[in-house]
């Protein structure tokens, strides 16, 4: 039997603008499927995609809070963000739509070699 591979999904981009965070997410939802454990790591203005409170409708885009809301019904729950990047844009853990472990450069060194595949977006 195969063991399963740990994947990581980073996702450094906004939200709106381009379709880099929906596919970050169509990614990791599409490879839990196949009951893969997924990790999502979100750096730099990705962090911005973790906002409990998007108004997209004003861009004419798409919530993608409530793609957001489905990766624990994926058994995607080991969610990161980028302690600096939080920092540097003014906002705290408490602002997030789902609950997120903050890391250092450490961390996220550390992060990326404990899964064995890593995709960025």
């Amino acid at each position: 039997m195969n063991t399963p591979k740990r994947f990581l999904v980073i996702s450094r981009r906004p939200p709106y603008g381009s379709s880099h965070a929906r596919d970050a997410l169509d990614t990791a939802l599409t490879t839990a499927v196949f009951e893969q454990p997924v990790s999502m790591l979100f750096l730099d203005d990705g962090v911005y995609q973790l906002l409990q409170s998007q108004e997209p409708a004003a861009i004419q885009q798409k919530n993608l809070g409530a793609t957001l809301s489905a990766l624990p019904m994926y058994d995607i729950d080991q969610l990161y963000a980028c302690n600096c990047a939080m920092h540097n844009r003014g906002l705290v853990a408490e602002d997030c739509l789902l609950p997120v472990q903050l890391l250092d450069e450490d961390g996220i060194a550390q992060l990326i070699r404990s899964h064995d595949v890593v995709m960025s977006f």
